[in-house]
């Protein structure tokens, strides 16, 4: 793994909370010259430590208003690949974990309604060969949506490990 030091986990950290902020102001923010966040940010993208950049999208101004966890079940722990394959061609599954504990896979599924939830379950989820079982979680309110903050090494110059 690449070394990244306490300048990057304070880019890391300031690009998370606002990825359009500008080069001068993250330079300004850390004391260093515009030219080394660009270095900075290029090799961290270089790396795969950045992966893209977007907007926030509220999703309930574009009429949907329902986001579901739905545990699924599988036949066989090793049909996990091809049943993500199948949930890939489903544009409402927008996350999808392999998880220990009941479930084989937590994904997460963003529909207009519970009619249109109640059709992507039936219809498409349920219908996906190997998934035995589902059991749904609606979403009441997001309370907390953030990036993780990333911890500065205590003491330490130079490079280090993430």
């Amino acid at each position: 793994m690449e070394k990244i030091d306490n300048l990057d986990r304070k880019i890391l950290n300031i690009i998370m909370r606002n990825a359009r902020i500008a080069s001068k102001d993250i330079a300004k923010e850390c004391n260093v010259s515009r030219a080394a966040i660009h270095q900075r940010i290029a090799r961290l993208t270089e790396i795969g430590v950045i992966n893209g950049s977007g907007y926030t999208v509220d999703l309930h101004k574009l009429g949907l208003n329902t986001c579901t966890y739905v545990g699924v079940r599988l036949e066989r722990g090793s049909m996990y690949r091809d049943v993500v394959n199948e949930l890939e061609r489903i544009p409402e599954v927008v996350e999808c974990h392999f998880t220990t504990g009941p479930y084989s896979m937590l994904i997460k599924v963003i529909a207009a309604d519970t009619q249109d939830l109640m059709e992507l379950l039936n219809n498409k989820i349920q219908n996906i060969q190997g998934v035995t079982e589902t059991e749904t979680l609606i979403s009441l309110e997001q309370s907390i949506n953030r990036e993780i903050t990333i911890k500065m090494e205590p003491g330490k110059k130079g490079r280090h490990s993430l």
